[in-house]
């Protein structure tokens, strides 16, 4: 063991090839919450602690639907993201494989959910 050559101890340490798309896809879904993220603050804070009627008339409109949808969609993506890559850093073997499938099939079924109820709402 002590007569590796550095290249032999980094074979299969490499790159993954993905790190900049990774990179630029939390950059970009970054920048989508920045500007979501008070969009929806504002249009939930309109209407927060109105009646239920009141509720779904509000977001039976199209920008207040679209908003809450949008946001949801890109904050579960960028969910996915950041945790993806907090397993890869800190898991190791198998139990990495099984977190990884493990969150990434919740930030979808939250994410499908939470446009489920929107729909609902807003249809």
């Amino acid at each position: 063991m002590a007569f590796l050559t550095d290249r032999k101890r980094a074979v299969g340490m490499g790159s993954a090839k993905t790190g900049t798309e990774h990179h630029w896809q939390m950059m970009v879904s970054s920048v989508a919450l920045l500007l979501l993220i008070p969009m929806f603050v504002f249009t939930f804070g309109s209407i927060l602690g109105s009646s239920y009627e009141e509720v779904i008339a509000y977001y039976q409109r199209p920008f207040p639907a679209v908003v809450a949808a949008l946001t949801m969609l890109v904050g579960f993506y960028h969910f996915r993201g950041g945790v993806q890559t907090l397993i890869e850093d800190y898991v190791h073997g198998f139990a990495r494989k099984v977190a990884i499938i493990g969150m990434i099939c919740l930030s979808y079924g939250a994410a499908a959910f939470a446009i489920f109820a929107i729909v609902r709402i807003a249809l």
